[in-house]
């Protein structure tokens, strides 16, 4: 299956993945997202995307000024997203940061293996947006990092946040991985594999 592909089935919007109707715009959204991580951004241009979701020029306006309000709009409520699902998993261990990282390993791997067409752009293009929107979305995700480095920090006493922040960073490009893996393992289990390499990794000594 293609990332293409994957887009259409995930959608590009939530993280959460809860069930509701989605509009035209939703629809238009995910198709762009799909060219995109397919193509490259330079690669796809709106007449593209007009055809691709059988949508003429000015109805396709309608819902989006241009090709920036698109990637913007697929990007930063996945980054909010990110953020409060965050919280929320390692609010709800407060006693327990191998609980707290456990929940937030799920909750990643799964936001990761429903949407990795938006990883694929938040990988190679966040540096097509304008700087406003751009700036907002790097402000997102240093949140969501802090959040897992609070978790490590307290699982690992004595592990400096800067440390902290590095083994975030590596779990996240493990768990992140899924633009970039074949169909030849089932959903289910590429979820095991993925949760337990981070676990494994997260939990390990980390003194010299």
């Amino acid at each position: 299956m293609t990332v293409e592909q994957q887009a259409a089935r995930g959608g590009a919007n939530g993280v959460t993945g809860t069930t509701r109707r989605r509009s035209r715009r939703d629809e238009i959204l995910d198709i762009a997202v799909g060219l995109f991580a397919a193509r490259g951004y330079h690669g796809v241009s709106m007449d593209d995307i007009g055809a691709a979701a059988g949508v003429t020029g000015p109805a396709l306006y309608h819902h989006f000024a241009g090709k920036e309000a698109m990637l913007a709009a697929a990007l930063i409520p996945v980054s909010e997203g990110l953020l409060a699902g965050g919280r929320e998993r390692a609010a709800g261990h407060p006693d327990d940061p191998r609980g707290a990282l456990e929940s937030l390993i799920d909750f990643h791997v799964d936001f990761a293996l429903a949407h990795p067409a938006v990883i694929a752009l938040h990988l190679n293009e966040l540096d097509r947006l304008p700087e406003e929107p751009r700036r907002m979305i790097r402000r997102l995700q240093r949140l969501y990092v802090e959040e897992w480095v609070t978790v490590l920090t307290a699982l690992h006493p004595g592990l400096p946040a800067g440390e902290a922040r590095v083994l975030a960073h590596a779990a996240f490009g493990l768990m992140n991985s899924t633009p970039f893996l074949g169909g030849e393992v089932d959903r289910q289990r590429r979820a095991e594999l993925l949760r337990g390499a981070t676990l494994a990794a997260l939990l390990a000594r980390t003194d010299s």
